[in-house]
This record gives C-alpha cells, sequence and structure tokens, in this order.
C-alpha cells in the first residue's frame, strides 16, 4: 500500500506489518501528526482520508517510518524527493 502527503511518498510493506503486535506506527500518527494513519479491521495499518484531504492534512513528520523501524517490523519507507538532487549528484561525482 502507498499513499502521497504534500510532497512525500509512504511506502508500507503490507507482507512485513502480519504479525506485528505494537502498531506502532499508527500510535506515532496519532501522537506526532494527524492521526491520518489508522489501523483498519483486518489490523493492518491504512488510511481512510482520499487524497486530496491526505495532501491537506499531512504533516510530513516522518514518525511512522522512525516507530516502524525501531518498535514494528520495518515495514514503513517514506520517499521525499528533492528536486534538483540527481544533477547536484551528477555535478560533484556522486551520482
Amino acid at each position: 500500500m502507498e499513499f502521497s502527503e504534500k510532497t512525500i511518498k509512504i511506502i508500507i510493506d503490507e507482507e512485513k506489518c502480519n504479525g506485528c503486535t505494537t502498531h506502532a506506527c499508527v500510535a506515532a500518527c496519532k501522537k506526532y501528526s494527524r492521526g491520518i494513519l489508522v489501523l483498519k479491521e483486518d489490523g493492518m495499518p491504512g488510511v481512510t482520508d482520499s487524497p486530496e484531504e491526505l495532501a491537506r492534512k499531512g504533516t510530513e513528520c516522518l514518525a511512522c517510518e522512525y516507530e516502524c523501524r525501531f518498535r514494528g517490523n520495518s515495514a514503513i519507507t517514506i520517499e521525499a524527493p528533492i528536486e534538483g538532487l540527481d544533477d547536484y549528484r551528477k555535478k560533484h561525482g556522486t551520482a
């Protein structure tokens, strides 16, 4: 599953969520953000808002990824594209 906020994309590997007992990502989203990540009836994290609402409400706090990595099953990856980064890397030989 994946969804986007203002400028980031949150990717959740649901296979890694299986067997998670902490649901640390959902707790972190409630505590540090606006609670857009919720626990669905099937025990998996998810969202109920529309893409437009997610873009409006998302705070891009990154807490879900952090908490999942250290207290969950490392199922969340956040992509935060940086405009011009590829050109910068090529220019400086780090591509």
